[in-house]
Order: structure tokens, then C-alpha cells, then sequence
């Protein structure tokens, strides 16, 4: 499954064009250009899916170094400081990952779609 299946290309691409240079991403106002707030529990899920590369339940720094690449393979890398706001930004238990410990991804998804949905207001 494509992510444009679930968001819309212009969309997409009116948000990675707001974060082209190096230190202008801001995951807030990126999920409020993608429009993630008014996607369903399970569209979310999907696009969970799509940004956890490996599978395990969690966005980890590896994955959001890439993170934009998920929308557009011509996106640019996050830098360094990026992850570490965006981490901050959607990390509640302080183990350097978005996630929930001991949860199913089901419900994982559910409780990123509400953080992002917070954050994206």
C-alpha cells in the first residue's frame, strides 16, 4: 500500500515543500499539512505501518532519519536535530522511540493517532 492511498499527493507534496531546507521540518505543522487529523483509526494504522520500516511497534530514530522519504522518495533525510524534536514531540515514556511499551500495534496506532492528532492542533 502507497501512503498517497490513504493522504493526498497534493497534500503531501504542499508539506514536504514547507521542509525542504535542512532544520525547517516541524512534525506539528507536517501532520497538520497532511491532514492526519481527520483520518480514521484505521487509515492511521496503515499509515503507522507504512513509517514503521521493521515492524516492531515503534518509530525509532533510524526510521525518522527517513522519515520524509516515506512521501517522497526525492524527500530529504531529517537531521539530527529534527528526530530529536520530533522524538521529544511523540515520545511520552522517555525511551527514545514513539511507541507504548507492551501494547499491540492495533492499539499503538490508536494511541499515535491521538498524539499526532494533539500535537497537529
Amino acid at each position: 500500500m502507497a501512503i498517497t492511498d490513504i493522504l493526498s499527493a497534493k497534500d503531501i507534496e504542499s508539506a514536504l515543500s514547507s521542509c525542504q531546507a535542512d532544520g525547517s521540518f516541524n512534525c506539528k505543522s507536517f501532520f497538520s499539512m497532511i491532514g492526519l487529523s481527520s483520518k480514521t483509526p484505521d487509515q492511521i494504522k496503515k499509515i503507522f505501518g507504512i513509517l514503521d520500516q521493521d515492524n516492531n511497534g515503534f518509530i525509532e530514530e533510524e526510521e525518522l532519519q527517513l522519515f520524509l522519504k516515506n512521501f517522497s522518495s526525492s524527500a530529504r533525510a531529517l537531521t539530527p536535530a529534527e528526530i530529536k524534536d520530533f522524538i521529544a514531540a511523540g515520545d511520552s515514556d522517555g525511551d527514545g522511540r514513539i511507541g507504548v511499551e507492551d501494547e499491540t500495534t492495533a492499539s499503538l496506532a490508536v494511541w499515535i493517532m491521538l498524539k499526532l492528532r494533539y500535537i497537529a492542533k
